[in-house]
């Protein structure tokens, strides 16, 4: 299953959350940390919704880009 993930560079750290499982979202160093920890984060969320019975939501987000001139 492919959830969007939504990653974020801050002034000294990378976020990434996940639209779709709301709550399950993580803080790196970098981003290649960031990628290493939503993944972990998403399993783990997904295992605990499983136990407890929980419907698992069908991925429904995307994320796209819009281009725009700069202002002059």
């Amino acid at each position: 299953m492919k959830y969007t993930v939504i990653y974020e560079q801050g002034p000294t750290s990378w976020g990434a959350y996940v639209p779709d499982l709301p709550g399950v979202i993580t803080v790196g160093e970098s981003r290649e940390e960031a990628e290493r920890l939503i993944a972990e984060a998403v399993e783990f969320h997904l295992e605990g919704m499983r136990e407890e019975g929980i419907p698992i939501p069908a991925a429904s987000s995307f994320a796209g880009v819009v281009e725009v001139s700069p202002a002059a």
